[in-house]
């Protein structure tokens, strides 16, 4: 019998923007999740709305399944958080904080981008082994860190070779206890800050720096992106645009699969927003980050 400690781990962030998403997210875990053992789902919530909250929180039945809200504000110190350059928001940072404000009890996480979906049961990703490394990621399309439109454009600089793996942050699992003792989320933050102007994709970019030939490769499976044709992945991951917008354009299988689980939440009648809506949220993560990057001067 397991110990309450082993409990399974998952984490991931979402802001109001997103809240469908995270409701088809949860859906898809609890209605693939096969084995006995119970999941802790913790969302690190930036500004949802208490309406949001209630019906994400109703998409989970299954007794085995527990939610924890934790708000951004207090599990993050964002004014130590780099302000980078991209129209990505502030809270993908986060991920970085992940073994500082979960329990001491836990030992391992999975982290899950909001923007998935799962197909199978993440026990059987739980159970992997990280072969003594202390984080494990699937290859990101830019599949080595060379890549000129993504990848480390400075790797040179930063005396990694070009042919080195360059990993999709959007599912890590995580050895909590090793993280923790090595005080990784400083040196990654750290990297970042140093490297700003390269970090096209910023908590990605000093993931990949901090842990070049360090990560234990996972099985593509289980971060399948969107624009593919994989018959059966374990996770499908809508990078680019999201099946939330009209102007979706990737495999329409996995937008199809997409609805279907949210046919089973409190955003049931959800229809897909205009791409300006899209646009508007990235203006929105710029012009944020922007104005604290004034406001710090």
């Amino acid at each position: 019998m397991k110990e309450e400690t082993e409990r399974i781990t998952v984490v991931t962030v979402c802001d109001n923007h997103f809240a469908v998403m995270l409701a088809a997210l949860f859906k898809s875990i609890e209605l693939n999740h096969l084995t006995e053992e119970r999941i802790d789902l913790y969302i690190v919530e930036d500004g949802m709305s208490n309406a949001n909250k209630r019906l994400v929180s109703h998409t989970i039945e299954d007794p085995k399944l527990a939610i924890h809200w934790l708000a951004m504000k207090e599990v993050v110190d964002i004014q130590k958080l780099p302000l980078d350059t991209s129209t990505f928001p502030l809270n993908v940072y986060t991920r970085l904080f992940i073994p500082h404000f979960l329990p001491e009890s836990c030992k391992k996480a999975i982290y899950l981008d909001v923007d998935m979906i799962v197909r199978k049961d993440l026990s059987e990703l739980w159970h992997i082994d990280l072969q003594g490394r202390i984080i494990g990621g699937v290859l990101d399309r830019a599949e080595s860190v060379g890549t000129s439109w993504a990848g480390i454009s400075n790797y040179k600089e930063l005396g990694i070779a070009a042919d080195t793996g360059y990993y999709n942050s959007g599912l890590l699992l995580i050895d909590l206890q090793q993280w923790r003792r090595s005080k990784l989320t400083e040196e990654v933050v750290a990297a970042i800050i140093r490297n700003k102007q390269y970090a096209n994709f910023p908590d990605q970019y000093g993931l990949n720096v901090v842990f070049a030939n360090k990560w234990c490769t996972l099985d593509p499976n289980w971060n399948t992106y969107a624009f593919k044709e994989i018959k059966d992945p374990y996770i499908i991951h809508f990078i680019g645009v999201k099946p939330i917008y009209s102007s979706y354009n990737n495999n329409l299988e996995y937008k199809r699969e997409f609805f279907e689980y949210l046919s089973k939440t409190g955003f049931k009648n959800y229809k897909p927003k205009s791409n300006y809506v899209r646009f508007l949220k990235k203006l929105y993560n710029l012009v944020e980050k922007k104005i604290k990057s004034l406001v710090n001067r």
